[in-house]
């Protein structure tokens, strides 16, 4: 008699269930104590600017969980072979192909500057064959319990989908109809950020500025973050800036867009930064440093747009 398919694939669960349970890494060590430069680049690339992660008394911001556990480049020796014989038992079924899905955390107690991190993780479940856009695969949940110093500091799950690639289905051939040309997609305006696109209409650049303790602040918001203050006016922006970051976007395609494109965090010579389009120079040219000046970029009869100008000299 011939095993259905829901039978095989039952018992491939059954194969897959046996690894629940199991250790993926035991009595793992951070390779660097919780220290102050990493909290201070972590923040800077998140913009939190929170008084509780500086000065004698800061704390780790809590969402920092996972950065201090991780392997960098030459990985951790304390992985167990658990893990990895999951993963090939998956590729072995043909699901080649991962994504990361989500991940939980939970914070138990703060983590200070000094503190050593030690952690153990498990591999917590491994679910029934499961079909999605993707493909079809298993989602495998790994838990991480972190501590500090040896008291229990708090918990992360990663979850990943190992999946076989779905097949694309062929597309018959056929005409297009004609299309107007594709539009960019609006920005949303709202009365919090009603003036800054006012301002744009009129080639003016304006950023917020806390009338209370005069913290300028970029994007728009109702309130100071600094000191919380709901009254605020605007200052207008020189123009002039340079490149703090930046991507080049080459996938996926979307329409009104041209790719490859540079697209990046500019930080303003008034101290904020914005997210811009780079032109005027070649995308493979931008570079972190460049400076770059403010110009209006007209997409089409309704919509204007800030954008930045590099130069490669």
């Amino acid at each position: 008699m011939t095993a259905t398919a829901d039978e095989e694939a039952a018992r491939f669960h059954e194969l897959l269930k046996a690894f629940e349970g199991r250790p993926a890494a035991t009595a793992g060590r951070a390779k660097d104590a919780v220290n102050e430069p990493m909290i201070r680049h972590w923040c800077e690339a998140m913009g939190d600017t929170s008084p509780a992660y500086t000065g004698p008394d800061a704390i780790a911001p809590p969402t920092m969980l996972q950065a201090w556990t991780m392997g960098g480049l030459s990985g951790h020796g304390d992985r167990s072979s658990a893990y990895d014989e999951l993963l090939a038992l998956l590729d072995g079924a043909g699901c080649t192909s991962v994504v990361a899905t989500d991940c939980e955390q939970e914070y138990l107690r703060p983590l200070r500057p000094g503190d050593e991190v030690t952690f153990d993780a498990v591999i917590e479940s491994v679910s029934p064959r499961k079909t999605t856009k993707l493909g079809t695969g298993h989602f495998v949940t790994t838990r991480m319990d972190v501590r500090a110093n040896g008291e229990p500091a708090g918990t992360h799950r990663f979850r990943i989908l190992k999946y076989r690639p779905a097949a694309a289905k062929p597309q018959p051939a056929r005409p297009l109809p004609p299309t107007q040309p594709a539009r960019r997609p609006r920005p949303v305006i709202n009365r919090d950020n009603q003036g800054f696109w006012d301002g744009i209409r009129a080639h003016r650049l304006l950023i917020q500025r806390c009338s209370s303790c005069a913290t300028l602040r970029f994007p728009w918001l109702p309130g100071c973050n600094a000191c919380a203050s709901p009254e605020w006016d605007t200052v207008e922006a020189s123009g002039a800036g340079t490149v703090f970051s930046y991507v080049v976007m080459h996938h996926p395609p979307f329409p009104a867009f041209d790719p490859p494109y540079a697209v990046a965090l500019v930080e303003l010579a008034e101290g904020v930064r914005m997210i811009g389009n780079i032109t005027g120079v070649p995308y493979d040219k931008v570079r972190i440093g460049m400076p770059v000046r403010l110009e209006f970029l007209r997409v089409d009869e309704e919509l204007e747009l800030p954008v930045f100008r590099g130069s490669e000299g």
